[in-house]
């Protein structure tokens, strides 16, 4: 009868957890982002569109992109495209967001700040 309570309890104990990663984000939806280059020689600017959906941060044709909003409206995210990598932190609130982002590109140091504007 213990073996069977354990089971159950680490069974419910594994299901919760997926159970919550699919429950609905304030940040669900499309965002324009705005990357500024302030130091080292990457582009001036970035600017693209991702999709946040249950937290998730994606877009269709970045393969190496990930990307997550909490509850709280933090944000973690990089990406990788041929020989450039950017990784970035920062805050949504509402329909807006900006936060800080360093990366590479051709071997050469960037860094500088994004803005992000919900659709």
């Amino acid at each position: 009868m213990k073996t069977l309570s354990l089971w159950i309890i680490a069974a419910a104990c594994l299901v919760t957890p997926a159970t919550l990663a699919h429950a609905r984000s304030a940040y669900d939806g499309s965002w324009d982002l705005n990357f500024v280059t302030q130091s080292g020689s990457c582009d001036p600017a970035y600017n693209f569109t991702v999709n946040i959906s249950d937290g998730v941060v994606t877009h269709p044709n970045l393969v190496k992109f990930r990307g997550y909003v909490a509850k709280s409206g933090s944000v973690r995210a990089s990406v990788t495209v041929h020989d450039k990598f950017a990784s970035g932190t920062g805050r949504l609130s509402g329909t807006s967001g900006r936060g800080r982002w360093s990366g590479s590109a051709a071997g050469t140091r960037c860094s500088g700040y994004w803005t992000a504007q919900r659709n």
